[in-house]
């Protein structure tokens, strides 16, 4: 039987992340409990978007089965979500809004357009639709610029320039590695609401080249807001473990600012569209035709050939 996506939450309506290590993660009557020396903690999988798996975590096929069936993507990365292995599946069963993206990305006019979308979608209340990628990229590094210097005058926190080396980590400073473990977590959930709606993470506009070039272009929208004050702000009220710290006031940005409600409407308007629903009727997929352009999958053709 296949599954009702209707009656799983939306992604709009889900809590986004959590991040878990150390532990043994077993299926728990249609969900998953997460044991550890401490005891057994039920983890409500149907309400989450993604489920970070750390070092150390042993889980059953069963368990895995369970988060899928749930529509939660589960993401195995390294110590406190720092690096990204791999990932399972997300919920949408649909290849509508994956092939819109396409049809925008390799068009150069039409990929124009959608880049000054998403630059444009920064910048609220000012008049640039008119500016060339060139001066938007411009504006845009004035505006993470100034967002490092007010995130440090609002916390106190000494500030001299992004700097971190990916092959020597405890190199860099206190707010360097938040600034660096709060934007994996932002890509983490991002990735997660991508598949989810059905948008491939390869295909981006301001970035390119790289598998998650889409992933960057969706995060970048939020970081000023959410990223850059939680990094400053952990250096400030950490007790002794920042990472800790930094997926704590993480978790709370991402819900106070509705990041898993915004991101749809965000990418409905950057594309034209509207937010794509799985609908099961689409269960058996369609066929693509010369003529009529898509007809119905799932049944014998063989009188076409009459």
């Amino acid at each position: 039987m296949p599954q009702d996506l209707h009656i799983l939450p939306k992604l709009r309506d889900s809590l986004s992340f959590l991040y878990v290590e150390h532990c043994i993660l077993e299926q728990f009557n249609s969900s998953i409990i997460m044991i550890t020396k401490t005891g057994k903690t039920p983890i409500p999988i149907a309400a989450m978007t993604v489920l970070l798996i750390g070092p150390g975590v042993s889980i059953t096929h069963a368990a895995i089965k369970s988060i899928c069936d749930c529509g939660c993507m589960a993401v195995w990365c390294g110590e406190n979500g720092a690096k990204f292995y791999a990932m399972g599946t997300g919920e949408t069963r649909s290849s509508q809004n994956l092939l819109i993206q396409a049809k925008y990305c390799m068009n150069a006019e039409d990929h124009l357009v959608i880049a000054k979308r998403m630059y444009i979608r920064r910048f609220p209340g000012i008049n640039c639709r008119d500016m060339t990628i060139q001066q938007l990229r411009g504006l845009e590094g004035i505006r993470v610029r100034e967002s490092y210097k007010v995130a440090a005058q609002n916390t106190g926190i000494k500030w001299n320039k992004r700097s971190y080396k990916k092959t020597n980590w405890d190199d860099a400073d206190p707010v360097n590695r938040a600034l660096s473990s709060a934007n994996a977590i932002l890509y983490s959930v991002c990735q997660a609401a991508i598949v989810s709606l059905g948008y491939s993470t390869g295909l981006g506009f301001i970035h390119t080249g790289k598998i998650l070039s889409f992933v960057y272009d969706v995060a970048d929208l939020y970081k000023a807001e959410m990223t850059i004050p939680v990094a400053f702000s952990s250096v400030k009220n950490c007790n002794g473990n920042l990472d800790r710290e930094v997926r704590l006031e993480c978790r709370q940005s991402f819900y106070t600012h509705h990041l898993l409600k915004r991101i749809p409407e965000d990418l409905a308007w950057i594309f034209n569209s509207s937010e794509f629903i799985d609908d099961i009727s689409m269960i058996t997929g369609a066929l693509w035709d010369d003529k009529n352009g898509v007809i119905q999958g799932g049944i014998n053709h063989a009188d076409d050939l009459t």
